[in-house]
């Protein structure tokens, strides 16, 4: 196979693998988002006992469909790329690489003493639900959105802990030890779960005092939620009036969230694929 044919190669396969903005790229998308989804139902369905007694060896052959599709997807990536090992040591290569060989793992592992620990690292195949993060093209908006807040958010958690701290003090005067509120740590943890309308029940208030502070927690309670909320929604309103990006990765470098018609990669200045 000639240098020119190999590199056409693997540039169509790299369009379909790991670009989501082409037909191919889409349909791949889709197919093995829908893999991925059949893998985790396979996982849910063989931890109930009595499904896998009456199941196991039509779970064991799906599973081992699943197992080889994703070895194949594991391999391609590997290949279509310029540096496999910024996707082999990449966060998502090494999640691919270890929800996968348990299954091979059970093979080379057959004797009775080891199969308490094979059967455990056949579980992290449930991780291949982080994939599906990469399929969904705002995952990148919410992100930035999310990083963008994170000083207005950690001021917003600082002032409702010193909120609960004095709520919770407050309520140890009024209620005090014979009602539960044994001390300030329990009395802002009690303030801490009414807050955020979890209510565990465990501590009441007793007196009217207590009751009618307990009533205003609840309803700020409600009020409170909805801050982080608003506050990455105006993030996020921000972001969606930037420029648009898409889902290009770099065959080089493996960097994504390039800008809509970009032909050179912004971190390492490789041309991408067009």
């Amino acid at each position: 196979m000639s240098e020119k044919s190999k590199a056409s190669w693997r540039h169509r396969l790299h369009e379909i693998i790991y670009e989501a903005d082409t037909k191919v790229g889409k349909t791949f998308d889709i197919i093995l988002l829908w893999v991925i989804i059949l893998s985790i139902i396979l996982v849910m369905l063989e931890s109930v006992p009595s499904f896998d007694a009456k199941y196991h060896d039509q779970l064991d052959i799906a599973e081992w469909i699943i197992t080889i599709l994703f070895s194949l997807e594991y391999i391609a990536r590997i290949v279509v790329v310029k540096k496999p090992t910024k996707y082999i040591f990449s966060f998502f290569g090494i999640v691919d690489l270890l929800s996968t060989i348990p299954k091979y793992l059970s093979l080379i592992l057959g004797g009775s003493q080891f199969l308490v620990a094979v059967r455990a690292l056949r579980l992290l195949r449930v991780f291949r639900i982080l994939k599906l993060v990469r399929y969904i093209g705002e995952a990148a908006m919410l992100s930035k959105a999310l990083k963008a807040s994170k000083h207005k958010i950690f001021v917003f958690i600082f002032s409702v802990v010193i909120l609960s701290v004095i709520l919770g003090t407050i309520m140890y005067l009024v209620e005090g030890p014979e009602n539960g509120f044994t001390s300030i740590p329990r009395s802002v943890y009690w303030t801490i779960v009414t807050l955020t309308t979890v209510g565990y029940g465990d501590i009441a208030p007793q007196t009217a005092q207590g009751q009618f502070i307990a009533t205003l927690v609840m309803i700020m309670g409600y009020g409170i939620i909805a801050v982080p909320t608003g506050i990455v929604t105006s993030e996020l309103t921000a972001i969606s009036r930037e420029e648009k990006m898409n889902t290009q990765m770099c065959p080089n470098c493996m960097e994504g969230n390039h800008v809509n018609n970009a032909i050179f990669c912004h971190n390492c200045g490789d041309r991408l694929n067009e």
